[in-house]
């Protein structure tokens, strides 16, 4: 049998794609419990958030990291927020600090617009129990919105797998756009997902995304799916780009200006770059949540700078098995550490999203988006 006569591999059941949150009653109170992803891959330790505070501090230190699980556990911080006080001002601060927490993934401000508008209009005694109710709403749409987005990059999948003749695809990444990152199924790695239960095998290239290791992240949950992966260096990423022994790049997105420049995490746009130069398509798999039609491109979306501490302090597993930090760079040696980049979208080959696949441009975007564009232009 020649390798073109090669058959497809057969379809599988994927194992259960695990939530990185879950809900708690406990004396008829509700709690949260997210897996803290700051110990991942060495620990896995569930973490219970009981109020306002703890979902602030899980945001703000990435315990829960991903641009829609950071919308949706806002959206969970209101419901905290809200037992011990349902007033305007108490809905009003929690709003404001939830916010201020991670300013630039678009999904946070728009579940907490959401809530809000949602929760206004209400008396105040029942406003905790629609929270939770609201906040349950945006996770099974999140879901939804995941899985057809898996869908969609399927039919990618699908044309480059045909010219790979039955070998797996040869797909980069960057960071964690899985299921640790949303309620179910991811976003970058939707497709790849989608393409497995269709019988179709991947190969993830999967870079470690420093200085907070997110591709650690990605690189647990593939080994927990099945899914065969290679972690490599940030900075290998352009020769094998260059050698052409990848098939394709799909990332994720925090934030989509309404022209398609992508803001997403450092070191994407040299990605972006060398898949140009080297003619390989490069893909943004986000929800339609993603879209900020207020931001006119890139250079009008906020960049998170983080604390310098995170280049100069390195963390990993100590001889005894605790998870252990040592310094790596002197304190009083200046860093620079923004948490995203801007990738122009001259750069995108496509915007993989849940109603299909737009070009990144302003045109087709409004054309495949019509009610937030025009909300934003009202």
């Amino acid at each position: 049998m020649t390798s073109r006569e090669m058959p497809a591999a057969p379809a599988r059941d994927l194992p259960s794609r695990a939530s990185p949150y879950r809900r708690l009653s406990d004396g008829g109170l509700e709690h949260l419990e997210i897996l803290d992803q700051t110990r991942l891959p060495y620990q896995e330790h569930w973490l219970r958030l009981h109020c306002l505070d703890d979902a602030v501090h899980a945001i703000t230190h990435m315990q829960a990291r991903g641009a829609p699980l950071i919308g949706l556990l806002g959206a969970y911080g209101i419901a905290l927020a809200l037992w011990n006080d349902a007033s305007d001002p108490a809905l009003l601060s929690a709003r404001a600090r939830l916010s201020a927490a991670r300013p630039t993934a678009a999904h946070l401000d728009n579940a907490l617009n959401r809530i809000c508008r949602r929760l206004t209009p209400l008396p105040a005694a029942d406003r905790p129990k629609i929270a939770w109710r609201e906040a349950d709403a945006i996770a099974a749409e999140i879901a939804a919105e995941c899985a057809a987005i898996g869908q969609h990059g399927l039919t990618l999948l699908r044309q480059w797998s045909e010219k790979r003749s039955g070998r797996p695809l040869q797909i980069m990444t960057h960071c964690n756009a899985g299921y640790l990152a949303t309620p179910e199924y991811g976003t970058a790695l939707a497709p790849v997902y989608a393409g497995l239960e269709a019988g179709i095998e991947s190969h993830l290239w999967v870079s470690e995304t420093r200085p907070r290791n997110q591709g650690l992240l990605t690189a647990w949950e593939l080994a927990r799916m099945g899914v065969p992966y290679t972690l490599t260096a940030d900075n290998a990423a352009g020769l094998l780009l260059l050698q052409r022994r990848v098939d394709a790049v799909i990332v994720g997105a925090d934030r989509i200006a309404a022209n398609g420049d992508v803001v997403n995490k450092v070191g994407t746009s040299l990605k972006a770059l060398a898949a140009r130069r080297a003619g390989i398509p490069f893909y943004v798999a986000a929800p339609g949540e993603t879209l900020d039609f207020s931001a006119k491109g890139g250079a009008d979306i906020l960049i998170e700078n983080r604390d310098g501490e995170e280049l100069r302090v390195t963390h990993g597993i100590g001889q005894t098995g605790e998870i252990t930090a040592q310094r790596q760079i002197a304190e009083n040696v200046a860093v620079y550490n923004p948490a995203f980049d801007i990738t122009p979208a001259e750069l995108v080959t496509g915007i993989i999203t849940e109603r299909g696949i737009a070009a990144a441009s302003a045109a087709d975007l409004a054309r495949m988006f019509p009610d937030a564009a025009a909300g934003e232009s009202a």
